[in-house]
């Protein structure tokens, strides 16, 4: 699994506006960087009288749109998605995965707190919390960063999160759900398949592999 971080904090903390500056930092010190939104409330990005839209209001599942430049697809789900099934799909080739909101997951948070709007954090109890970007003056042993502070920010992050969570090289995913890999089975596994995927022709070189097993 890449390294993952959250971005968490009460609606108008300026979560939104620390990421840009975040995401703009990271990729100047040349890390790739992979975002992932949670809207609980639902969103809409197809159009209507598109052709992606008449596909999908045809009875399409799922409709992807390809380009020289990007790809997007559209994808019904039968429920939510976990995170990591999605990073995991779509944005395992980047260098970390930075997530706004998920207040209730297992990745490791840096909670955003603006006096003006809060005084009390969110995550407050969490093992996974480490770290507050706010105004405020906090009790705590947790490193704190000021609002503006985006390169301090940017460097917790590569030091603790990339430099640090990035030892694991085999996701794996059983019927939708994540399954975490203790050091020993994630190199069984990385060894045993990489080393028959390369014996195939064409693939001697081969760095990045996907593979994917369903059940007849």
């Amino acid at each position: 699994m890449v390294p993952i971080v959250s971005i968490v904090g009460k609606s108008g903390s300026g979560k939104t506006t620390l990421l840009e500056k975040v995401i703009k930092e990271l990729t100047k010190r040349g890390y790739t960087v992979g975002i992932l939104k949670h809207d609980a409330h639902g969103f809409e990005i197809d159009h209507e009288g598109k052709d992606s839209w008449r596909h999908k209001k045809a009875g399409a599942s799922t409709v992807a749109l390809s380009s020289q430049e990007k790809f997007a697809v559209i994808k019904d789900v039968k429920s939510e998605w976990a995170p990591e099934r999605i990073i995991c799909s779509y944005l395992a080739d980047s260098d970390v995965v930075i997530t706004e909101g998920y207040k209730t997951s297992r990745f490791p948070k840096i909670e955003v707190l603006r006096k003006a709007h809060s005084t009390k954090p969110v995550c407050t109890g969490s093992r996974e919390l480490r770290a507050f970007v706010t105004d405020v003056k906090l009790k705590t042993k947790l490193p704190i960063f000021g609002l503006n502070d985006y390169k301090g920010v940017a460097g917790f992050i590569v030091r603790e999160i990339i430099k640090k969570e990035s030892s694991q090289t085999v996701s794996l995913v059983v019927d939708g759900t994540p399954v975490g890999l203790k050091p020993f089975i994630d190199d069984l596994i990385r060894e045993g398949v990489t080393g028959m995927i390369k014996s195939l022709k064409g693939c001697s070189e081969a760095r990045d592999i996907e593979l994917r097993i369903k059940k007849r």
